[in-house]
């Protein structure tokens, strides 16, 4: 019986008693009705139990189709498509924060049991389709030896990757296939503990600043306030110099970020806190304005103050923004990106969102990405279902991570567990072969 079964048999008796019967389905849109807060010795719990795709495939969409472009890669977790059509892949697992509670202990074997068994990559893939008929006939290593890479961006001749100690910069040439010197350090990332590791990162529209989200170290603050200093915001450093400030503070973990087209407007979505019940706190979507605060950690979706976080700051909760649109408690939004008319009619305006899935919820929610549409710049709707079919049957097949729309009308999408990229098209689509 290996370590993470034995954890299990300890840990149902207290799971099941803390989940209570079936929670309410989750609410979307800018007004999601909260429940009042559950709290129990262990939260509510259902793990991944990995499967092997085999001939199985993610659902897409009528009219579209979707593809395996690459495997056996190690932890992807973003993407970027560059100009020629090649596709980036950030690979790797962050992350050394200590235990602090017995349940941490307990459930920590718990959760990565649902997580893919490769051993970091640290390095970026590079996919080429130099035909342009969907199969990326290469897949080459552009850089290796870097340290959880996560969020990347190009402006011009720079390529920026946000470590999760460093942002770094390499100099890129359209086309090439491998880096040609070692990354220069452009400034430090928060990187103590990293309870959150992931830095994503998007460039400013004028390419002058980049935007990267930092995590909290915590939960909700459990290792004293000194340890989130620099956390739980988006920096905003320029990409010359790596000067720095704070641009929005209280995002307890913004795990992606894209630039609006047409506005100029940034955007992220966050993972908000645990252990309040299966639908609390909405992880959601938000424009993110400048000098906003978020609520981390003194209160969620506005002012609904948690009264685990002490001492309070009644004058921090007064002016906590309520995010645009909850995508549902526990979801596990990790990817973001906006669309573009070429992925076709039905999902032209509004963004992609990549749901990695729940562990906090006895019944699990997220494991697909999902089509929020827009009006008027503006998140509107449910969210539709565009890839899922990765959790089936109490099997999970995959999870999604990054998602990056290619210009050319594909999505791309990656997943972490079963190591794959997968690329989604209106059916009989082809890409632009690359330039020479």
């Amino acid at each position: 019986m290996n370590r993470a079964t034995v954890f299990a048999a300890i840990a149902a008796p207290m799971l099941l008693a803390a989940c209570g019967g079936d929670p309410p389905p989750p609410e979307y849109g800018a007004n999601p009705t909260l429940p009042d807060p559950q709290r129990g010795l262990l939260p509510s719990m259902v793990i991944a139990d990995p499967g092997e795709w085999g001939d199985r495939r993610p659902v897409v969409p009528a009219g579209y189709e979707i593809s395996a472009i690459a495997t056996d890669l190690l932890i992807p977790r973003q993407t970027l498509v560059l100009p020629n059509g090649d596709i980036l892949v950030a690979e790797g697992r962050g992350g050394n924060a200590p235990k602090l509670k017995p349940k941490d202990v307990v459930a920590g074997p718990i959760k990565s049991a649902g997580t893919t068994t490769a051993k970091s990559g640290d390095r970026l893939t590079l996919l080429r389709d130099a035909d342009g008929d969907g199969a990326y006939e290469l897949q080459t290593v552009f850089a290796d030896n870097l340290n959880a890479p996560y969020g990347l961006a190009l402006i011009d001749d720079a390529l920026y990757v946000a470590n999760q100690d460093a942002l770094v910069r390499f100099d890129y040439t359209d086309g090439q296939t491998r880096a040609s010197a070692p990354p220069v350090e452009v400034t430090k990332l928060p990187s103590d503990i990293n309870h959150h590791w992931t830095k994503a990162m998007t460039a400013g529209p004028d390419g002058r600043f980049l935007y990267v989200g930092i995590g909290s170290n915590s939960n909700i603050t459990e290792r004293g306030m000194t340890a989130e200093v620099d956390r739980a915001m988006v920096w905003e450093i320029d990409a010359q110099t790596g000067m720095h400030r704070p641009y929005a503070t209280g995002l307890r973990n913004p795990t992606a970020l894209a630039i609006q087209p047409g506005t100029g407007q940034l955007w992220a979505v966050v993972n908000e806190r645990d252990e309040l019940g299966p639908n609390l706190v909405p992880d959601y979507l938000t424009s993110v304005r400048e000098g906003g605060f978020y609520g981390w950690p003194y209160s969620y979706w506005g002012q609904n103050i948690d009264p685990r976080v002490m001492p309070q700051d009644p004058e921090k909760v007064a002016s906590a923004i309520v995010p645009d649109y909850a995508l549902g408690s526990h979801v596990a939004a990790l990817g973001l990106d906006f669309s573009t008319p070429a992925m076709g009619a039905g999902f032209a305006e509004g963004t992609f969102v990549g749901e990695h899935g729940s562990w906090n919820r006895s019944d699990p929610v997220g494991y697909k990405v999902v089509f929020v549409r827009f009006q008027n710049g503006r998140p509107v709707g449910d969210p539709v279902d565009f890839v899922s079919g990765f959790q089936v049957d109490g099997k999970t097949y995959g999870r999604p991570v990054g998602v990056t729309v290619d210009p050319r009308g594909a999505l791309i999408v990656a997943d972490d567990l079963s190591n794959t990229i997968w690329r989604v098209t209106p059916t009989r689509q082809r890409a632009t072969p690359a330039a020479p």
